[in-house]
């Protein structure tokens, strides 16, 4: 491999339109035929995903033809940038033109994460015969439960401040420095006003960005539909590697995308690591977790590439089809299968105030006879803060131990474990509860209390709710070894502020609440109707 700099071209293409998009592309030493690697981007195509991945010229230097792409209304490229909508027909377009550059073997596979990631499979729901396989890392597959709506609730503070990114950067092709300096604010942590009135003025300072249609579309309109990569890929199948990150918004999406292609005949794997959505290092909130926990995703790549796009054999095939990072013992687990473990009821007691008192809720692998109710109390004056989990502004492991002893936050926490206990696999609670509204919310954190009454957050699931339930929601899944000694916990609470909106009481959609319409939510739960569903698997170490 050559140590010269590798330099990219500025090129470019035209669409079927009309348009002009344009790219860097870098070419190795030699005179090829090279196969291709591409990625479409929406952030200015220098900085190529660089906060997760080796620069473009490292690949190239590996004998590709390496091709960053700005979408339609990006970077120079020409054209109204839509999130989304253009990805499908202008990968279409582009995947013939890189086929056919000159010095191309004519086989292209494509890398990127976020957008850049559901650019692919909109692009792979094409069936261009140029596309060998894809690399999605941390995108969407359903985009309203993926990435705008979780449990039916809106994922604010993401969606406010991508908007804002995206929409500066329309400011900036514009030159409309104002603009640009307003909305690069609100990226960069939006104020309490704008958060607490989410469809009050802030929605003119992003005008003409994606974000009034987020909060206005229901979620079986055909404007999520349009959008969804999972709704065009059906009978589409090649091969692929999904990358994702157990602290990532997005991870639902990466293992519905899993799911879908291991149906179909072409060869597919599955990592997650313990990262959020960037960067994928070994510090995740407020937990290092040492080398082993670092990103070998570059690596890994390059061997699937070397496969499918050299025919070279690098083994690739014959490691375990799924790999996790382990968020307890600290190593990589093998696995054949993600979501095949057995699971194991965990039933919910109390006496009453499992609010108040933080022995008085109880977790335990025994069905309980009865119990009593406990009532929590959400106020939106002081709403219970987002702390850890896979959602800005607090993204990772963090400390829950204050945020547990607050009386808006219900604990059932089981004794310590004789045994160690190894989850793998979606997790869930059904809890029945009702409120004083029609619609209320509920978050649900499971939690390891170590052996020094720390308590660490290890997944969590958010539900927008209504009637009496019961209510299941669906807790991001995890792969944890929990080691004897150590105790399990359920935290539950009425708001998870600012990573989601706050509830109203009215099931409205988003857009129609304003700020003054927030009311004191009063919620009860009888604990022995509830409980929490764990995915068990055998303990199976590998490095």
């Amino acid at each position: 491999m050559s140590t010269a700099p590798i330099r990219p071209r500025l090129m470019s293409m035209r669409t079927r339109d009309g348009v002009r998009l344009d790219a860097d592309v870098y070419y190795p030493e030699g005179n090829g035929p090279f196969p291709v690697l591409l990625m479409r981007q929406p952030y200015g195509r220098r900085i190529a995903s660089t906060v997760t991945y080796a620069h473009p010229s490292w690949y190239a230097a590996h004998g590709y033809l390496v091709v960053i792409q700005d979408v339609r209304g990006r970077g120079s490229s020409e054209g109204v940038f839509e999130p989304f909508v253009n990805e499908r027909d202008d990968g279409e377009d582009t995947l013939e033109w890189v086929a056919g550059l000159p010095g191309s073997s004519g086989k292209v596979g494509m890398y990127g994460f976020s957008y850049h990631g559901v650019a692919q499979l909109l692009a792979a729901a094409t069936r261009h015969p140029a596309l060998v396989t894809i690399c999605p890392g941390m995108a969407g597959f359903h985009l309203f439960h993926d990435w705008a709506y979780e449990g039916g609730a809106f994922r604010l503070y993401n969606s406010m401040t991508w908007a804002a990114q995206l929409g500066a950067e329309t400011a900036r092709r514009e030159g409309d420095n104002a603009l640009y300096a307003r909305r690069y604010r609100i990226g960069h942590g939006p104020s309490a006003e704008e958060l607490i009135d989410p469809a009050g003025p802030v929605r003119e300072q992003l005008r003409g960005t994606f974000y009034d249609d987020w909060i206005d579309s229901p979620a079986d309109s055909d404007y999520w539909a349009l959008r969804s990569p999972g709704l065009q890929l059906e009978g589409i199948s090649l091969p692929s590697l999904h990358i994702g990150g157990w602290y990532d918004s997005f991870l639902t999406g990466t293992l519905d995308s899993y799911a879908h292609f291991s149906k179909g005949p072409a060869p597919c794997r599955l990592i997650v690591g313990p990262w959020g959505h960037l960067p994928w290092t070994a510090a995740v909130g407020e937990r290092w977790f040492g080398d082993e926990a670092q990103s070998a995703v570059d690596v890994l790549q390059l061997r699937w590439f070397d496969h499918f796009l050299k025919g070279n054999e690098t083994g690739v095939l014959d490691e375990a089809p799924v790999q996790l990072y382990d968020l307890r013992a600290g190593i990589w687990r093998d696995s054949d299968s993600y979501a095949e473990q057995a699971t194991s009821r965990w039933h919910l007691d109390s006496i009453g105030s499992a609010n108040i008192d933080l022995a008085a809720g109880r977790l335990a692998p025994e069905p309980v006879a009865d119990g009593e109710v406990d009532t929590l109390v959400s106020d939106p004056w002081r709403p219970v803060p987002t702390l850890g989990g896979h959602l800005a502004p607090s993204v990772g492991i963090c400390d829950r131990t204050a945020l547990d002893a607050r009386p808006d936050v219900l604990t059932y926490t089981s004794e310590p474990l004789a045994d160690e206990l190894q989850l793998l696999g979606p997790v869930s609670a059904v809890l029945a509860c009702e409120a004083d509204t029609d619609s209320f919310d509920l978050c649900a954190v499971l939690c390891v209390v170590g052996t020094d009454g720390r308590v660490q957050n290890l997944t969590q699931g958010y539900l927008r709710a209504t009637g009496a339930g019961p209510h299941r929601i669906s807790l991001r899944g995890t792969c944890a070894r929990i080691a004897p000694g150590e105790r399990l916990r359920l935290s539950v609470s009425g708001a998870c502020y600012p990573a989601y909106a706050l509830n109203d009481g009215s099931g409205r959609p988003q857009g129609q609440i304003r700020a003054t319409d927030y009311p004191v939510i009063t919620i009860r739960m009888q604990a022995a109707d509830s409980w929490l569903s764990l995915p068990c698997a055998a303990t199976t170490d590998s490095a």
